[in-house]
């Protein structure tokens, strides 16, 4: 004979079994989803980097940073869009990775250029009397760097930081063709 407090504890057994899959596959949903979001954020940034405007900025500032004019960089707006960036990927907007993956070199190049030979974030802090411009720009260098050297492992070399390699990036920067 079935007895009915058997029956009720299984009931109960497979009634939290159930709930807690639910929860589960919920979370892994919403995980998917965030990173799905995340994904398309980052194409449209990187749209938004590639568009004939940036591109002016871009190459008016790299012109500017490879002939070493402090005063002659107005135009922050490639600094602002990798704050923009930073602010969002430390608030996990958007994945860490992703924005490694589409902006790493230039994150790197960009910083390394405003704070060589002379700390130009640094002096713009001074001069606009805010300790905090630019720090999530800061903070997504560092992560980016962490990253680097997550993915090289042993063989990690400060290669990015190097004034040839940021050189390099700053002269395709300079010649970027202007739709």
């Amino acid at each position: 004979m079935v007895n009915i407090e058997d029956v009720a504890l299984w009931a109960t057994i497979a009634t939290w079994l159930l709930a807690i899959g639910t929860l589960g596959f919920l979370y892994w949903q919403t995980r998917q989803a965030g990173l799905l979001n995340s994904s398309n954020a980052v194409i449209t940034l990187r749209e938004r980097f590639d568009s004939p405007r940036m591109r002016r900025v871009r190459r008016a500032t790299s012109e500017r940073l490879l002939d070493n004019q402090l005063g002659e960089i107005a135009n922050l707006e490639v600094l602002s869009f990798f704050e923009l960036i930073g602010a969002q990927t430390k608030r996990k907007i958007l994945d860490e990775e992703m924005v490694w993956e589409a902006f790493g070199g230039w994150i790197t190049a960009y910083y390394t250029a405003m704070h060589r030979p002379v700390d130009r974030i640094g002096k713009l802090r001074e001069n606009s009397h805010d300790p905090l411009l630019f720090k999530k720009f800061e903070w997504l260098n560092d992560r980016v760097n962490a990253l680097d050297r997550k993915q090289l492992g042993a063989e990690y070399q400060a290669s990015v930081e190097a004034t040839d390699d940021v050189g390099l990036y700053l002269r395709l920067e300079a010649a970027l063709e202007i739709e």
